[in-house]
């Protein structure tokens, strides 16, 4: 069988790029070694996170909130068993969904682990050890990114006192403790999961702030409101190991600028340090594709490898590694393989942590300005100055807006705040077409809602906000 198109994984950018290609008249194939679609993203990531972040969010409203509103329900008893139905139907439906999509699509699937013999050439290996070659005029690698253990520090992932992510997805009770080593969107994610659900959690993180990358102004706020939630957090801390101990695990760890190591206990150890692009037995060296120093696939401005014909994207290559940006770029790929200009804007790509409440940022920190020596403008709203997010009870956070300061375009959008994964996208939409602060804060807002609150920080960038 011959193709135009093989692309090897299939979580969100590879089956976007699928879609994409064979909706542009492409014949396509994909190579799929799971026994279902959707990747780390849809199976043990993004999309049964977010079951247990909003079902844990509903718990604690009712175990928190409601009586304030006037619901009384008494003390809400988690069904934990039941939740975690609720995240694998979830998951079930997204992977179903997908495998419609092939079939609508008419893409052949192609059940094994693939493995690129050459330039036109994938070799793909099924459970009974039988492997097939495929012939095809281009190959896209979107293999995705795995777990990274913490560097220098061998740990031994048993999944129920030590675990990674995936795990952290499905323990079969509510720890008494957690120590969450990493300070990043995961582990304060995940972490955020078991806390509403009754757990201590300290994070243990390198760095001196959480969110390490994300603007300051944000990081300090959102660590001082998990603070409120009970987290306890041991920053600039270098973990030197981490092992069993008893019926739990212990993390130990020492000041990062130097002295006394510690050692502290939990039920339940999860190390969120990050991910790095999986690339084993793909066979890159021998087809003479090059990796960066950090194990990436190197691709140019086309995504491209320096083999002809041999492409990449995702998480498999530079850049954050995030789904959305997979997908955008898996688009751009199968529109540059059908003869038209696929390109995706960098400067663009919208961050969530989808905490209680969230997180989301778009373009610039005001730290990456400063480094820069952009001369900008900032204005900030909070959301106890907003109407409708009184009548919520949920007036933690802020919206900041940075515009340059001769242009008064929109560099930066940054919110902490109820929603504010979905409020966000205006900003990343004001921003793709090059708008200013003033065109955001010009723009009629209903009311009331809590997007009003990134109308009054846009003209508190360029003029005066109106409610405080």
């Amino acid at each position: 069988m011959s193709y135009d198109v093989v692309v090897i994984g299939t979580g969100p950018g590879g089956y976007v790029c699928a879609i994409k290609a064979s909706q542009l008249g492409l014949k396509t194939a994909v190579v799929e070694k799971l026994p279902t679609h959707g990747g780390t993203c849809v199976n043990v990531g993004c999309i049964p996170s977010k079951a247990l972040l909003h079902a844990s969010e509903m718990f604690a409203e009712a175990g928190h909130s409601f009586a304030a509103l006037g619901v009384e329900v008494g003390t809400p008893k988690l069904n934990l068993k039941q939740m975690m139905a609720h995240k694998t139907q979830t998951v079930e439906q997204n992977t179903k969904g997908l495998d419609f999509l092939m079939k609508k699509n008419k893409i052949d699937v192609l059940r094994g682990v693939g493995k690129i013999l050459a330039a036109g050439k994938v070799s793909v290996t099924g459970d009974d050890g039988k492997a097939q070659e495929v012939e095809t005029k281009n190959i896209v690698i979107a293999t995705g990114s795995q777990v990274s253990a913490i560097p220098g520090v061998e740990v031994d992932f048993d999944e129920k006192t030590i675990v990674s992510s995936t795990g952290a997805l499905d323990l079969a009770k509510v720890p008494a403790t957690m120590i969450v080593v990493g300070g990043g969107v995961i582990g304060l994610e995940l972490g955020s999961v078991w806390a509403r659900l009754g757990t201590k959690v300290t994070v243990v993180e390198y760095l001196d702030t959480i969110l390490g990358g994300m603007d300051a102004d944000v990081a300090k706020q959102f660590q001082r409101l998990l603070g409120k939630q009970g987290f306890e957090f041991k920053l600039g801390a270098k973990v030197t190991g981490v092992a069993k101990a008893g019926k739990g695990a212990a993390v130990t760890f020492e000041p990062a600028k130097g002295g006394d190591a510690q050692t502290l206990d939990a039920d339940v150890v999860l190390v969120a340090t990050g991910r790095k692009p999986y690339t084993e037995g793909l066979g890159l060296e021998e087809a003479g594709v090059e990796l960066d120093e950090r194990g990436r696939v190197k691709t140019d401005k086309h995504w491209s490898t320096n083999v002809k014909g041999i492409f990449a994207i995702g998480d498999v290559i530079a850049g954050p590694m995030l789904a959305h940006k997979a997908e955008d770029e898996g688009v751009a790929v199968a529109e540059t393989l059908a003869g038209q200009a696929g390109h995706v804007n960098y400067d663009v790509i919208p961050g969530v942590v989808y905490t209680s409440p969230e997180v989301a940022s778009v373009g610039k920190t005001e730290e990456e300005l400063k480094k820069a020596g952009v001369e900008y403008k900032a204005g900030k709203f909070p959301f106890t100055a907003n109407g409708r997010a009184r009548a919520m009870a949920h007036t933690d956070g802020f919206v900041k807006i940075l515009a340059d300061k001769a242009s008064d375009r929109v560099l930066g959008v940054h919110i902490v705040g109820f929603g504010a994964g979905e409020m966000i996208h205006e900003a990343a939409v004001l921003m793709e077409f090059g708008g200013s602060s003033e065109d955001l804060a010009r723009t009629c807002h209903a009311h009331p809602t809590m997007s009003e609150a990134v109308k009054e920080a846009a003209l508190a960038t360029f003029d005066k906000a109106i409610h405080i």
